[in-house]
């Protein structure tokens, strides 16, 4: 049984990483139980991943135009401001 524990439970390190890998490429079933698991009993984890979620979706709103492509790499001078501030 402890075996078994220790195989489904993640800590918040590793669930957050999840998180954001499922955000880009589909997890895999090992994956996706553990983080279930992990967020039916943790509740930062869970806010984490539905504010991750929104600002994902907001990122992709503001740096996409309107046929959907890209403009971080096309707005030159957006890339010379963000560099300036770093």
């Amino acid at each position: 049984m402890k075996k078994l524990m220790n195989y489904l439970m993640l800590s918040c390190r590793k669930a957050t990483m999840l998180i954001e890998k499922k955000l880009l490429v589909k997890l895999t079933f090992k994956e996706k139980v553990q983080l279930t698991m992990h967020k039916t009993m943790c509740d930062a984890c869970t806010a984490y991943e539905q504010q991750s979620k929104e600002l994902d979706n907001i990122l992709h709103k503001h740096l996409t135009d309107h046929e959907g492509e890209n403009n971080v790499i096309k707005n030159s001078d957006l890339k010379k401001r963000i560099i300036s501030k770093l």
